[in-house]
């Protein structure tokens, strides 16, 4: 690769949530929504387009604005936002982006050429008579579109149920004909909303959001955000339609049910709701989710993680690290953006983000893209990990600080292990270096720095030196 790979895996300036992943033609794409920072509700920009070659997955590249929110002939002076899409190609070759805007209840299509767009309003989903899925009497709205096609039927999963309302029953499937709007066969339930999962083998893991199906062999797997909002899951079946049984959880953005390196109801990020998908690419497997940044749930960014299959075709959960993308371990020399940061918590467990006074990545502004991200609101007791580095004769660290405060930096490479090395840093109006002799275990192991003192500091970046 030109470079290394880093969780978040497009540039720091971007915020591109409920990232559905796909190969095409040696490239892989990213469908989702935008976010933008210091956003003040959820999805707010046009429909952004970003590739990579699938064998370098560091170099991502900006294909523009595959589609403004403009565009739909319903929301002409944008007053809309564009939630979360997803993409497939169609039987005649091109590509359909399937989304619902905010405040409607029907599915819009718009189609391409080719996967990097632009793409052009095709239509809404109706059937025979002409009527939209989500207006007709008796229907349940549309929300969250995921799309497969196989031969001259389109599988489109949809749907959104939130606790209490028992008008929603769960994700629906709606089969749709060649020319990728007309109902084909009604919509089915395939997996239930949380006011039906009882006896189904949900329970506690029913539909929440996010509806996305994948094929692996003879196996769909349909991937959803349940009820608690901060996991992925999935469930699988024989046929497209299913009927579907829960697999398990893919992964938490706050690293919730992992007990590789902490107690599994330990959550070691402040996590949101979830949106993505699975993919393969070059023979590898991965989960794309999105993370929760500025302290609030409406500038999101997409992470990714290997997976693995069993060979009953289940999927154990993934780890939230700082190297999704990049084929392993970090390299232990070098400057890091602080970022990148896998896990950011404090002393006392809180599971969501949105809390002003909890430590938050964020940055400067919007406009400089040349600005890096930092690490804000770190208090006493704040921890702040990445994951994982290959350490081999690291001899001394070095951090990038500002802001009012007077304290220390305790170094580890276990949560629960002795510190290290201790930073001592105080106040700066300017980003300064403070540094110290380390003394890492060689091997791959993870970073873990812990505030001690008062003030608030910011992290910017850190140095590994040999």
């Amino acid at each position: 690769m030109k470079r290394q790979a880093y969780n978040p895996y497009l540039p720091a300036w971007e915020f591109i949530p409920d990232g559905e992943p796909y190969v095409f033609d040696g490239r892989v794409y990213v469908y989702g929504s935008h976010d933008l920072f210091g956003g003040c509700v959820f999805c707010m920009g046009d429909y952004m387009g970003w590739s990579a070659p699938v064998d370098d997955l560091s170099d991502w590249r900006c294909e523009g604005v595959i589609y403004p929110k403009t565009a739909d002939p319903v929301n002409a002076d944008g007053h809309m936002c564009l939630y979360a899409p997803d993409v497939t190609r169609g039987p005649d070759g091109r590509y359909y982006l399937y989304y619902v805007l905010d405040k409607v209840g029907f599915v819009s299509v718009a189609v391409s050429d080719t996967p990097a767009g632009g793409f052009r309003f095709y239509g809404y989903v109706r059937d025979r008579q002409g009527r939209r899925l989500g207006d007709r009497p008796g229907d349940e709205p549309q929300f969250d579109p995921g799309v497969l096609t196989e031969g001259d039927k389109t599988y489109l999963y949809t749907g959104f149920c939130g606790r209490g309302d028992k008008n929603r029953h769960g994700a629906m499937c709606t089969v749709l004909g060649p020319d990728m709007l007309t109902i084909e066969e009604e919509p089915v339930i395939v997996v239930p909303g949380c006011e039906y999962e009882a006896g189904t083998g949900f329970e506690g893991h029913a539909y929440f959001e996010a509806a996305s199906i994948r094929k692996r062999g003879g196996i769909y797997y349909f991937v959803y955000s349940s009820t608690v909002m901060h996991e992925l899951c999935y469930a699988t079946a024989a046929d497209p339609r299913g009927p579907f049984t829960y697999g398990g959880v893919l992964v938490s953005n706050c690293d919730l049910h992992i007990d590789s390196y902490k107690p599994a109801d330990r959550p070691t990020a402040f996590g949101g709701n979830n949106h993505g998908s699975i993919v393969e690419i070059a023979g590898q497997w991965y989960v794309f989710y999105h993370r929760q940044t500025n302290g609030h749930w409406f500038s999101r960014q997409g992470c990714a993680e290997p997976i693995a299959f069993a060979p009953d075709g289940s999927i154990r959960q993934a780890e939230m690290t700082s190297c999704g993308l990049n084929g392993g371990p970090l390299r232990g020399e070098g400057r890091y953006p602080a970022h990148i940061a896998c896990n950011l918590f404090v002393d006392k467990p809180v599971l969501l983000a949105g809390d002003p006074a909890l430590p938050r990545i964020t940055r400067d502004s919007a406009e400089n893209h040349s600005e890096e991200s930092f690490i804000a609101g770190i208090q006493d007791g704040t921890v702040i990990g990445f994951k994982y580095f290959d350490f081999a004769g690291v001899k001394r660290l070095t951090l990038e600080c500002r802001a009012y405060f007077h304290g220390r930096f305790e170094v580890r490479n276990a949560l629960d292990g002795p510190a290290l090395a201790e930073i001592p840093a105080e106040s700066a109006n300017i980003w300064t270096r403070y540094a110290a002799e380390t003394a890492f275990p060689d091997g791959c192991h993870p970073l873990y720095l812990t505030y001690r003192g008062s003030g608030s500091p910011q992290l910017r970046a850190f140095t590994l030196e040999r």
